[in-house]
């Protein structure tokens, strides 16, 4: 049974919730550990809701009384990395099915790359983006430096991640980090509202979508057609194409199952 984090199936969307308020959802290796495990059973859910308890999203890594106090600090931090955060973010990168993040508060640290790692992200009013490695001596991780320039570009990376500053809702929505902002007491029913819509999707297709867009960032151009053409031929066979062709030649709304 998880320790750090809500497992929630709520019809076919997968909600992961994270749960330490008291310490703003700060995360320990283990916490990042138990969100793999989760999403390795998906167990036939077609989207996955990330959120956070409380008044964060996630305040960042929690390696107190591990990493710090370690003989060799770096070595400790690494391990944690490569061993507990780094897998969940692959994890998620590598999902056949959209995912959805709700984000009110603070989304710092490994909580911005978190909340950033997935296709939509939500947030409150109240919520806010940050990088504060700077302010501690460290260097941002999680992706962070891999995936925040293609976000935003080069400059607002830096700005981020150099200064050290928050950048709060509105502002990110209008970098075009993130996909939309609504009112504090909206967030919970908006995101999961969102994830429950592409969870009534054409599953196939849609995770072809998601993980096309990761491969793009590197691919080029002719490399991308090629993808796109082997990716069209797998969503052509599926269930929901067939349905999809079907409804639309008889002038009705489809009815995916994600098959």
């Amino acid at each position: 049974m998880a320790e750090h984090i809500l497992i929630e199936r709520r019809g076919d969307v997968l909600v992961l919730t994270l749960n330490r308020p008291d310490r703003l959802n700060a995360a320990p290796p283990a916490m990042f550990e138990e969100i793999t495990a989760a999403l390795n059973t998906l167990e036939g859910a077609r989207a996955v809701l990330l959120a956070g308890a409380g008044r964060a999203f996630c305040s960042g890594a929690d390696v107190g009384g591990g990493a710090l106090n370690a003989a060799d600090p770096g070595e400790a931090t690494h391990a944690a990395l490569t061993g507990s955060y780094n897998p969940a973010l692959a994890t998620i990168a590598s999902l056949g099915v959209p995912v959805v993040s709700a984000v009110r508060g603070a989304a710092a640290g490994i909580g911005c790359s978190l909340a950033l790692a997935a296709d939509l992200c939500v947030a409150s009013e109240t919520a806010y983006f940050l990088q504060a490695f700077v302010n501690i001596g460290l260097v941002p991780d999680g992706g962070a430096s891999w995936m925040l320039p293609r976000l935003v570009g080069r400059a607002r990376a830096a700005e981020m991640m150099l200064l050290g500053e928050r950048v709060p809702a509105a502002k990110a929505l209008d970098w075009g980090m993130i996909h939309s902002v609504v009112a504090d007491d909206a967030l919970d029913a908006t995101a999961f509202a969102l994830a429950e819509r592409l969870a009534a999707g054409p599953t196939v297709a849609l995770g072809l979508m998601r993980q096309g867009l990761h491969r793009a960032l590197e691919e080029e151009y002719a490399a991308a057609m090629e993808r796109e053409a082997r990716d069209q031929r797998t969503a052509r066979r599926s269930a929901d194409s067939a349905e999809g062709g079907r409804a639309f030649l008889e002038k009705r709304a489809p009815r995916f199952t994600g098959a």
